[in-house]
């Protein structure tokens, strides 16, 4: 059962290292993927080392946002489909980030994410960054769940 008032990282894996997600890792990004309708949401304020330049968040930070964020989007869409199953454990297959505009430093930045096709225990989805009410970036990526035997299996 999903609590909605607590990120899927909370729920799901509360000791994770991983450096966009994980709640123990406290050099990381410790982003908080929420469900809210039909998408999963990250809200997220960058910090001032984020910078690619003087008011542009880094490219490589912003891939890292969608990266993990559409992950934990993918693994919730497979639990959704088997709610009797164990949460799913989902690794990257692929993803591309388009940047639209320099996304700005300083101000709250929303990730809008949901999954688009689903086929076995692969998850395409498709994520929006906005910031002050204007698109930046787009993400579109496939994640897969995996099984017994590889590293990522039951990381939470």
């Amino acid at each position: 059962m999903i609590d909605i008032e607590k990120s899927l990282q909370d729920q799901f894996d509360p000791n994770g290292i991983c450096f966009g997600c994980g709640p123990a890792n406290t050099k990381g990004l410790r982003i908080k993927s929420m469900v809210e309708g039909d998408h999963v949401v990250l809200r997220y304020t960058p910090a001032e080392h984020h910078q690619a330049f003087k008011g542009a968040i880094n490219g490589g930070i912003i891939g890292a946002l969608f990266d993990c964020h559409c992950n934990w989007t993918g693994a919730f869409a497979l639990y959704k489909e088997h709610p009797d199953e164990e949460f799913p454990s989902t690794v990257t297959a692929s993803f591309e980030v388009r940047l639209k505009r320099p996304t700005p430093y300083g101000v709250e930045l929303l990730v809008k994410a949901k999954p688009v096709e689903i086929k076995g225990n692969k998850v395409t989805v498709e994520a929006e960054m906005y910031a002050e009410g204007k698109l930046t970036a787009t993400c579109t990526g496939v994640f897969v769940a995996v099984k017994e035997g590889h590293i990522a299996y039951r990381r939470w």
